[in-house]
């Protein structure tokens, strides 16, 4: 009797083995499981949010579609993450903590575009590398573009864009001699900076060093300025130097 006791509780063991995870996924808190192209469920709908929240519109279905998939591999490119539509646990775990709202003390504080709306002016407290490459920025704000411009040396007739974070990198005594633009692309550590970010691929680069973008392109004149607009950094490896 004990016996078939024992046989019966097996059974029913067995039986509620497959219930339980067929209904683990659908209960699955962002962040339990790896996501991938098919799955759905709230974390999938998280995911979605997440994304949006992160520059990334997607629409919240709870359906991990071809149009999630394209939405991850944006932000896996733009965040310099392995491109393949797929979100680890790793990953999900660095989507969450970029979207985590800065606290207003927590925020840093950001440089300003002067009245003659070329050069800038450092925040008050910035890390002095911050306030020496916007002053070496300042200096080259009235130069020209010039293609192959501060490549060869620093202190040039005109900049081209690399050339332009060259000097003001320069200038911060973070860079011993010039970069192209593709040589940025492996400059520095990683990821963006809370300070000084240069973003570059193998054509353009430009840096944003306390909120504000040094370029050579953008509304007005070409060459070297601090541009108040945006620019897109998807296509670009963000790089930055260690502890800024």
């Amino acid at each position: 009797m004990a016996r078939m006791r024992r046989w019966r509780s097996a059974c029913a063991l067995a039986l509620a083995a497959p219930l339980i995870l067929t209904a683990t996924p659908a209960q699955a808190a962002f962040g339990d499981r790896t996501l991938h192209l098919g799955q759905r469920g709230g974390d999938v709908r998280a995911l979605q949010g997440l994304l949006t929240r992160l520059g990334q519109p997607t629409s919240v279905d709870g359906v991990f579609g071809r149009g999630t998939r394209r939405s991850v591999r944006r932000y896996e490119r733009a965040e310099e993450l392995r491109v393949d539509g797929r979100v680890s646990r790793v990953q999900a775990r660095g989507m969450k903590r970029r979207a985590q709202p800065v606290a207003p003390e927590q925020e840093l504080a950001r440089a300003a575009l002067s009245a003659d709306g070329r050069t800038a002016v450092a925040p008050a407290g910035a890390p002095q590398p911050v306030v020496d490459a916007i002053a070496a920025a300042n200096r080259i704000t009235r130069k020209p573009y010039r293609y192959g411009g501060g490549h060869g040396r620093f202190r040039d007739s005109g900049y081209d864009c690399s050339g332009a974070v060259s000097f003001a990198m320069h200038g911060a005594g973070l860079l011993a001699s010039p970069l192209d633009s593709t040589g940025f692309m492996s400059w520095g550590r990683r990821g963006r900076g809370d300070w000084i970010t240069v973003y570059a691929t193998a054509g353009p680069a430009y840096a944003v060093i306390a909120g504000l973008r040094l370029d050579t392109s953008g509304r007005g004149e070409r060459g070297p300025r601090w541009r108040p607009e945006r620019r897109s950094p998807a296509r670009f490896a963000a790089r930055h130097p260690a502890g800024l």
